[in-house]
């Protein structure tokens, strides 16, 4: 949190006042993937989770310094 990721032309700023909505476990996270329209999820743990369950395929997997990035948009 609070980091700027830069890769190419690629600038990502991981702010706190859009990712940080509380402290949850990765399976907590993920689990509220079913219940989401729209999600935005930065980090190893919760991407790697969510290809596991099936809600990302890894090729849709934007590595930004390493760090992976993956959002979903439900329809």
């Amino acid at each position: 949190m609070g980091k700027t990721l830069r890769e190419g032309k690629i600038v990502f700023h991981v702010k706190e006042e859009f990712y940080d909505g509380g402290r949850v476990t990765v399976d907590e996270a993920v689990d509220m993937i079913a219940n989401s329209t729209i999600v935005n999820m930065v980090g190893k743990c919760c991407v790697e989770k969510a290809i596991a369950k099936g809600y990302v395929h890894p090729l849709a997997v934007l590595n930004i310094e390493g760090v992976p990035h993956a959002q979903i948009v439900k329809l």
